[in-house]
């Protein structure tokens, strides 16, 4: 080193050399009090370019850039070393070759014992890459708050290395509620969910996105007020020169898409239940229909045996517990039906409040004595149009299974209230509109269902039960009921704590009325005629033997052709029995609407272990139609025909007295022997020439057939008639022209002819001749034959 005038030997020193020369990183070397310097190290020629020998003696100031040393800097900073004892300052300063680089400078005062300034000491780092990284940062955040700060749609902000706020942007501010003064500086682990932060989520997406560069998830944050909102997160590392500077996170408000996504998710689990549903329904009845028929021939022949083997006590027994095997058969078929939305109802406008109050001793009596019951009715409520006995059903069957999930007792709470089912909460629910509701709900206590269980409950003979126990029907049936009533019903259960099913059905303006009380009292006979129309053979025998039993006129027929065939016969008919469910081109209840134009007086009573949707729209039985379902008892087939064509003070019609009195007699014995006769009934249509020769054999006539004119003819040369009952349009020849070859074969042959068309007065047929108008009543044709005996009414 050089001594200098002005520099005191002690500034020469070996202690200063040795710790000048330790460290090659850092410029460090003396200055004397005006700035000359001094001492050098190696670590100045490093930073700064120069050698010892080209830069000892020279001021400091010469590593300032022109327009520092113009203002003064060098100066500036020996000043306020000498007060303060130290200066500290980063800036841009000169090396030897004239390029800068950013340099950390420490300059320290250096005082004798007394006090007496010596010089300083400096130490100078080139900390070019930190302003780099600095500046980087700066010029990202400056373009950040440029680019983000209008933005209110996304909360951008940006992140320190360790994940603290370093700024906010408007869009921030509003999604998450919070101004930059309150967040920036704090951790932004403060936006996630308590369970979130305990397990660590914040910290994982920043060490994602430092290790893949991005970071994308969603899920549930939290605003300053404590809601939560579904944020769509990006997090990007942001990097200058491969080091990691901070990240820029992007967060997006997506709770509306999140909540339109369950909704439609929601919506989709509906439709497919419901498909599920309205598949299984068009199976079930199906089986059901064909179910009920088989029923229906056991119970009517089950019923015909007791009837004529109800004396002798062991059969009475082996029968009835037949008749109770179809019962419980028929309440399968109907819980089928039911939740195939299959059923006929009935509905009326009823007191929801009344129905279950009728309801209360029933309840009692089935839930026992270890079963709390409480009713809970809300004021004003409101009525409902539904079918009160299936809805008794649905009631009873609900609290049935209440009780079985409480085996050692509890509570059920049956709460009525009016609900409004706004258009959020139908939303995903496709078949039940919005609107105003009666809510029926049943609660118990018990043992609860698991997740999979409920998704499951609604499913037909699905059950928890033991093999034996249970049908799996009760809650399928409820639910095909209350959506075929055009209802709603919900399902809430947690294991351990009970369930509760939450009905609602529709509200009625209209006053509640009183349902029609069932028939009661001894079975009721009659005497008027039926036709009955099943294609099922074996139910059609069986019925026919029912009523005939009965004391009816029975007809039959196996479609609807045939049905409207007989029908334009001319045979007298009080009732029309159809099935709904009928082959052929011609539907049910088209031959119905036919035949009461052809017969005004025609009452109609349709039966079916099925509707099809035949004669039930809605969900409900069209009105003004009567239908007795299958399987039905004799009890309840007597009871509906009498409904149907009326009561008298005897339990019969009251036009009975119009009737001719041989029909009142027992079929086999209508008419005596000596006035039976030997009838040849002509007629192509088979329909209506099999309903004419089976009225004539129940009334006791000897009738026999001919379904054209050849076979007719062959008849009359083969055989002695006493009359010829023909048709006027005959394919071949005409009725008259049959007619005349009769009298030729056999002379005291009596001729009535039957047609659609009144046959005018005429003297050139020969022969006498009685003419009956299509259609006829059963005593009108009686007494044509009544009147060819004695030579009455004839046309000459």
């Amino acid at each position: 080193m050089e001594d200098t005038n002005d520099a005191p030997s002690d500034l020469t020193s070996g202690w200063l050399e040795l710790w000048a020369e330790s460290t090659d990183d850092y410029s460090i070397f003396a200055l004397a009090p005006d700035g000359r310097i001094l001492t050098w190290n190696r670590g100045g020629e490093r930073v700064h370019g120069y050698r010892s020998e080209e830069i000892v003696g020279q001021h400091f100031s010469v590593f300032y850039p022109e327009a520092d040393r113009h203002s003064g800097a060098p100066e500036t900073a020996l000043r306020s070393a000498a007060e303060s004892g130290r200066y500290l300052a980063e800036g841009w300063r000169l090396r030897k070759d004239g390029g800068s680089f950013w340099a950390n400078v420490v300059i320290t005062a250096l005082r004798d014992r007394n006090g007496r300034l010596l010089g300083f000491g400096k130490v100078v780092r080139d900390v070019s890459d930190k302003k780099a990284v600095h500046d980087a940062a700066l010029e990202s955040e400056q373009r950040f708050r440029i680019l983000v700060q209008g933005v209110t749609d996304y909360a951008i902000f940006m992140l320190s290395p360790d994940g603290y706020v370093t700024n906010w942007n408007e869009g921030a501010r509003r999604i998450k509620g919070y101004t930059e003064r309150q967040i920036v500086g704090s951790h932004f682990s403060r936006f996630y969910t308590p369970e979130d932060a305990a397990a660590g989520v914040p910290m994982r997406g920043l060490d994602i996105a430092k290790r893949e560069g991005r970071f994308e998830a969603e899920g549930w944050r939290v605003r300053r007020d404590g809601t939560r909102f579904w944020a769509h997160v990006v997090i990007d590392a942001i990097h200058n020169e491969g080091e990691l500077i901070g990240f820029a996170k992007v967060t997006r408000d997506v709770t509306e898409r999140q909540e339109a996504a369950e909704l439609l998710e929601q919506t989709r689990t509906a439709l497919f239940q419901s498909q599920k549903m309205e598949a299984l329904g068009k199976l079930t009845g199906g089986v059901a229909h064909d179910f009920n028929n088989v029923l229906q021939v056991l119970r009517g022949n089950l019923e015909l045996l007791e009837s004529r083997h109800g004396r002798d006590l062991w059969s009475r027994d082996r029968l009835g517990k037949a008749i109770d095997a179809v019962e419980r058969g028929a309440k399968l078929a109907a819980h089928l039906l039911a939740f195939g939305r299959q059923q006929a109802l009935q509905p009326i406008v009823v007191n929801p409040s009344r129905l279950l109050r009728n309801l209360d001793d029933l309840l009692r009596r089935a839930l026992g004595e270890s079963v709390e019951i409480e009713t809970v009715v809300a004021g004003g409520l409101w009525n409902t149009i539904v079918d009160p006995h299936q809805l008794e059903n649905v009631i009873l069957n609900l609290a049935i299974n209440a009780r079985d999930a409480m085996p050692d007792g509890g509570k059920l709470t049956l709460e009525l209230a009016n609900a409004m089912l706004d258009d959020g909460y139908v939303a995903p629910v496709p078949d039940v509109p919005a609107g105003q509701y009666v809510m029926l709900a049943v609660t118990d206590t018990g043992t609860g269902m698991t997740r999979e269980v409920m998704e499951r409950a609604f499913d037909p003979f699905f059950s928890t039960k033991a093999e034996g126990e249970g049908t799996g029907l009760g809650l399928s049936m409820a639910y095909g009921f209350i959506k075929q009533s055009g209802g709603h019903i919900r399902l809430y259960s947690e294991v351990g704590h009970g369930t509760t099913v939450k009905i609602y059905l529709p509200r009625s303006s209209e006053p509640a009325s009183d349902p029609r009380p069932s028939i009661v009292g001894d079975i009721k006979h009659g005497k008027e005629t039926i036709l009955v129309v099943e294609d099922d053979l074996k139910v059609q025998s069986t019925v026919i033997d029912m009523l005939s039993e009965l004391g009816y006129v029975v007809l039959k027929a196996s479609d609807a052709q045939q049905a409207l065939a007989v029908i334009g016969s001319g045979v007298h008919i009080d009732l029309l029995f159809t099935d709904v469910v009928m082959p052929g081109p011609v539907r049910s209840p088209d031959m119905a609407r036919q035949a009461t134009q052809a017969l005004p007086h025609l009452k109609v009573l349709f039966t079916s272990g099925y509707t099809q949707n035949a004669i039930v729209h809605g969900g409900r039985l069209d009105a003004g139609v009567e239908l007795l379902s299958k399987p039905y008892s004799r009890e309840q087939l007597a009871h509906k025909v009498r409904q149907i064509l009326g009561l008298g003070e005897d339990g019969a019609r009251a036009e009975d007295e119009k009737l001719d009195e041989t029909l009142q007699r027992p079929l086999d014995t209508a008419v005596p022997q000596h006035e039976r006769r030997r009838i040849l009934v002509v007629d192509d249509d088979a329909a209506s020439l099999d309903a004419v020769c089976e009225l004539l054999t129940m009334s006791g006539h000897i009738p026999e057939k001919a379904a054209d004119p050849q076979v007719a003819l062959e008849a009359l040369r083969l055989k002695a008639f006493d009359i010829l009952l023909t048709d006027l349009a005959l394919p071949g020849i005409s009725g008259i022209e049959l007619a005349r070859s009769a009298v030729e074969l056999s002379p005291d042959i009596k001729i009535i002819f039957a047609s659609g068309n009144a046959m005018s007065e005429r003297n050139d047929l020969g022969f006498e001749w009685t003419a009956l108008h299509k259609p006829f009543p059963a005593d009108a044709l009686l007494s044509a034959i009544q009147a060819t005996s004695g030579n009455r009414d004839k046309n000459r």
